[in-house]
């Protein structure tokens, strides 16, 4: 499946007073960024902020399903991304509403992630 690039431009010109937003495309979608941190899935027609145990409740409240994805193979996965309110996409403030608390999310996420120790070709006794 595809994604409406169109929607990059959207995000964009919503998210300029917050940040700045990159794309990179993955398995048939793209994943957004703004200053390096994730925050949303484009897949199909719609736009999926990020999400986590502690945001799920304001997204329930809003009525935004999770993203579930089928594979070939018959299983399906959910994933920790909410699917975007209608009002998002005529209402810049309801946009930049959404990508708060999706940052916030992101944020929690990173954090929660193990730092990786730099490689210095050395082993642990400190030779090479």
């Amino acid at each position: 499946m595809s994604f409406d690039e169109s929607l990059v431009a959207l995000v964009e010109e919503a998210l300029e007073p917050v940040g700045t937003v990159a794309m990179r495309k993955m398995m048939g979608g793209a994943m957004l960024y703004c200053d390096g941190l994730v925050f949303a899935l484009l897949y199909g027609d719609s736009l999926w902020f990020k999400a986590d145990a502690d945001s799920d409740a304001v997204w329930d409240a809003q009525g935004c399903e999770r993203f579930t994805i089928a594979f070939k193979d018959g299983k399906t996965e959910t994933m920790n991304y909410r699917r975007a309110s209608d009002d998002v996409y005529d209402d810049p403030d309801a946009l930049r509403e959404c990508a708060r608390l999706a940052l916030e999310a992101g944020a929690r996420a990173a954090a929660r992630k193990a730092p990786r120790l730099p490689r210095s070709g050395k082993n642990a006794k400190g030779r090479a």
